[in-house]
């Protein structure tokens, strides 16, 4: 065996992976394409288990459905509370963050809406905008401020910041778990519920946590520098943010991808379809869809 082999033998094996990432995440042949439009502003895109997605249009206060079936989007809920970002729990119920009166709401399948938080210390909310649920079905929120046009509270901050808080899977107990961040927005964990991130949009940064058992975060540590509205997370562990078009981080925080999306803001991102390997994509007017090859995470 020649000294070189080893050194050839590595190289093979890591030829698929070198080719993948040349590659980027897209599919062969496929690109970012609008799926709808027509929208106000589309924001929180959430697939339920047969890969149907929900998204919402907080300016018109509905939240809309785009079905597996027929690939059609019709409307699910109006009003909505103003619900903002989404997540559907293991049982089929839509968590809303609905900041017309700064709350967090459970949407069953047939549209009834249960009040999950409506404080905070018996102050209100700033905005629940963003929210991810761990394994066990705790789940942790964002709550920055975004005056409303349509608040009938007094647009001034009630709580002393900007914050991300902690409700436990049983909903009777809510707790603030990070109050260091200027403005708190985008938010995902790892499947395996040991991982959150946390977008502080307004000072540019993605943030990783590890999270405890009481809901608790520890070893903050810096995992980008970019901020996100909304985030995703696929099966490889990759990261996905929004803002300009969808910037891609792998687990370590290397930048390995960005898709263009031809509108001015995109809001959110997750990943549906049948085999949930459809980006779907929430940006400005417009629902945008993207075959990759990767998955997201179920």
């Amino acid at each position: 065996m020649s000294p070189s082999t080893p050194a050839l033998v590595v190289l093979l094996s890591l030829a698929p992976v070198l080719a993948a990432a040349a590659e980027g995440l897209l599919a062969p042949g496929a690109k970012v394409e609008r799926l709808a439009g027509g929208f106000k502003f589309t924001e929180g895109p959430a697939a339920d288990k047969e890969g149907n997605v929900y998204f919402t249009d907080q300016p018109e206060d509905r939240i809309h459905k785009w079905s597996v079936s027929d690939e059609r989007v019709t409307t699910f809920l109006s009003p909505s509370g103003r619900a903002n970002g989404t997540y559907f729990d293991k049982d089929g119920n839509l968590l809303t963050c609905s900041d017309e009166e700064n709350q967090l709401w459970s949407v069953a399948p047939d549209g009834k809406t249960t009040v999950l938080v409506k404080e905070f210390g018996g102050k209100a909310l700033n905005g629940p905008n963003d929210l991810w649920i761990r394994p066990d079905g705790a789940l942790y929120f964002t709550d920055p401020l975004y005056p409303r046009p349509y608040w009938k509270r007094s647009p001034a901050m009630q709580q002393d910041g900007q914050h991300v808080y902690f409700l436990s899977a049983d909903r009777k107990d809510v707790k603030r778990v990070a109050s260091d961040l200027k403005q708190p927005n985008g938010i995902i964990g790892t499947p395996d519920g040991k991982t959150l991130y946390v977008a502080d949009i307004g000072a540019g940064k993605t943030y990783a946590y590890a999270v405890e058992p009481d809901g608790s975060l520890t070893g903050k540590r810096l995992f980008c520098g970019l901020g996100s509205d909304g985030m995703t997370i696929d099966t490889e562990g990759n990261v996905y943010l929004t803002g300009k078009g969808v910037t891609v981080f792998d687990k370590t925080g290397k930048q390995i991808d960005h898709l263009d999306v031809p509108e001015p803001w995109t809001a959110n991102v997750t990943f549906g379809g049948k085999d949930r390997d459809l980006l779907f994509i929430t940006a400005s007017t417009g629902l945008y869809g993207a075959k990759l090859r990767v998955k997201g995470v179920r």
